[in-house]
């Protein structure tokens, strides 16, 4: 655990403030949930709740059937990270950020096809995001459901964006 030198009280309803530098690193926003952990020593952790984190393994067959099915490399992300991938180096994607613009991309809360600028998933990665469909569990968007390309090339039609929405439609309902 790395120690940041800001001590902050508890005020008289319970409630302590996350520091903005904090907030800002660590990508918590307004609304996101945070799990609270104790130690036997008295530490107490938050850490960000991530849902589709939570069904990392459903996440990852999920990425692996869509994969074997289309043909297509597949992340499956949640609004911070890459949770699972198949068709990809899984060291060069899982467990990294998303880049700014994916992260956009899920809270327009709309499918995406490429068509023209590239939007890479993270960075320093070559494969760039051919087809979105967001994952949306009791109205909310918490995560994304991707096929990624190397090639320039727009999607064949409208099946890949259909298997991307019923795998983003299937993880929801895992959540729920």
């Amino acid at each position: 655990m790395k120690a940041t030198g800001i001590v902050r009280k508890i005020d008289e309803l319970g409630r302590i403030v996350i520091p903005k530098e904090i907030r800002r690193t660590m990508r918590i926003r307004e609304g996101d949930p945070l799990e609270i952990f104790t130690e036997k020593d008295g530490e107490v952790i938050f850490k960000k709740y991530s849902p589709v984190g939570e069904i990392g393994s459903i996440a990852g067959d999920c990425a692996e059937s869509l994969h074997k099915a289309a043909d297509v490399s597949v992340i499956v992300c949640d609004k911070d990270t890459v949770v699972a991938s198949s068709g990809v180096p899984k060291r060069e994607y899982n467990d990294r950020p998303i880049t700014a613009e994916l992260e956009k991309l899920c809270d327009r809360r709309a499918g995406y096809t490429h068509s023209g600028n590239k939007l890479y998933p993270v960075d320093g990665c070559s494969k760039f995001v051919s087809c979105a469909a967001p994952i949306v569990c009791d109205g909310d968007v918490i995560g994304v459901v991707a096929s990624l390309s190397d090639e320039e090339k727009k999607a064949e039609n409208s099946t890949d964006m259909r298997l991307l929405n019923t795998a983003a439609n299937f993880i929801a309902s895992q959540i729920n």
